[in-house]
């Protein structure tokens, strides 16, 4: 479980430093991603990333939960940072957002080859001042 710890803080130290080229570390190359936002692959996942720091320049993450069973390790993640670039189509908003998410990883030698998170799309867009509906109905 230790192993699957530091795992998860390798990937938070990789957010907070708002540097993709850590990915190695902790994300396997053939890395699939149940997010439909994120494609499969671990360049997919470093231009994911690129593209929130910069959305989100400040972007810090804080780790509150980790707990882990055999090849599968879920953390409990608190957000914040501020709307400066444009964000799944959303002009800058110079908001501040908080946002927690949920992630669940299967661990393979040593490194997250899948990824499954739950978080609320629509209580962030609210915060960036977006309407969540229309985007549902679309």
């Amino acid at each position: 479980m230790s192993n699957h710890h530091a795992l998860v803080q390798s990937f938070v130290d990789m957010i907070n430093s708002h540097d993709v080229s850590t990915m190695e570390k902790h994300t396997a190359p053939g890395h699939i991603d149940h997010n439909p936002g994120v494609a499969d692959g671990i360049e997919a996942n470093r231009g994911f990333w690129t593209q929130v720091f910069s959305a989100f320049p400040d972007l810090k993450a804080v780790l509150h939960d980790v707990v882990g069973e055999g090849d599968r390790v879920a953390a409990r993640l608190e957000y914040s940072a501020t709307h400066q670039g444009t964000f799944l189509g959303i002009p800058a908003s110079g908001r501040p957002v908080n946002f927690q998410s949920i992630d669940i990883w299967r661990v393979e030698n040593g490194l997250f080859a899948e990824h499954w998170d739950q978080l609320n799309m629509d209580d962030l867009f609210r915060q960036l001042g977006v309407d969540p509906a229309p985007a549902a109905q679309a």
